[in-house]
């Protein structure tokens, strides 16, 4: 479904969901303008109307168990990952948790919202934001850039969208099909600043550490002057060197 203004395409496939009416899964909103977007840590998701891609797909995995919800993470961000990588060749990185980056910069991002039932996920509503065509940010964008920017040509919107959705079906599948290994090993080795000893700061301590590697539920592992230490998403803060 396409729409041409909405708050949120997360909003508004929640809202679907909550009127007790059956919603396929495979099910995809997208926004021409989403006004409110979000990101990770409350972050406002600013996208230049028409120019971007800002759209949710509803997941049901109720074949992962919510301890493991990560893995939906991982499959998000491998599918967006493989449907730029023909495009954008091996600058291109997926930055804990889940954002896409290209060298330093920042092309999109995702807000994934699993809605559980018991000791299952019901659904999965997989929210993303990348830019594509825009060429200008305001300076609260921070490092943004778009896949424009990098190629210096427009890219049909919908032809990559359909590329990010096949992309993550065949994660998920996989991922359902038991191959929890190969989408977490494929994840790592695509990990932004994997091996590199880099700044972060947490608790307001500012140090110089190395990402090692993610737990099976998701947090990140760091190698610390004082040892090998586990980090949640708001526990750390990536710092420019």
């Amino acid at each position: 479904m396409s729409l041409k203004e909405v708050d949120s395409t997360n909003n508004f496939l929640k809202n679907i969901l909550s009127n007790s009416k059956p919603v396929p899964e495979g099910t995809v909103i997208m926004a021409e303008d989403q006004f409110a977007g979000r990101g990770q840590r409350e972050n406002v998701w600013y996208a230049e109307p028409g120019k971007n891609l800002t759209f949710s797909i509803l997941l049901k995995p109720n074949f992962v168990d919510a301890r493991m919800q990560f893995d939906v993470t991982r499959v998000a961000s491998l599918g967006v990952y493989d449907a730029l990588s023909p495009l954008l060749g091996n600058q291109l990185s997926i930055k804990w948790p889940n954002d896409i980056y290209y060298g330093d910069k920042k092309l999109g991002g995702m807000l994934i919202e699993n809605i559980l039932q018991g000791s299952q996920i019901k659904n999965s509503v997989v929210g993303i934001g990348l830019n594509v065509n825009q060429n200008n940010f305001p300076d609260t964008a921070g490092n943004a850039t778009s896949v424009t920017q990098i190629l210096h040509k427009d890219y049909e919107l919908k032809n990559l969208l359909a590329e990010i959705c096949n992309h993550i079906e065949r994660y998920y599948l996989s991922l359902k099909a038991g191959s929890v290994d190969f989408v977490r090993n494929t994840y790592l080795s695509r990990l932004y600043r994997l091996n590199e000893a880099k700044r972060y700061e947490s608790n307001g301590e500012v140090f110089t550490g190395t990402i090692r590697g993610v737990t099976d539920n998701g947090l990140l592992i760091i190698d610390h002057a004082d040892g090998q230490k586990h980090f949640s998403l708001k526990e750390l803060v990536f710092l420019k060197d």
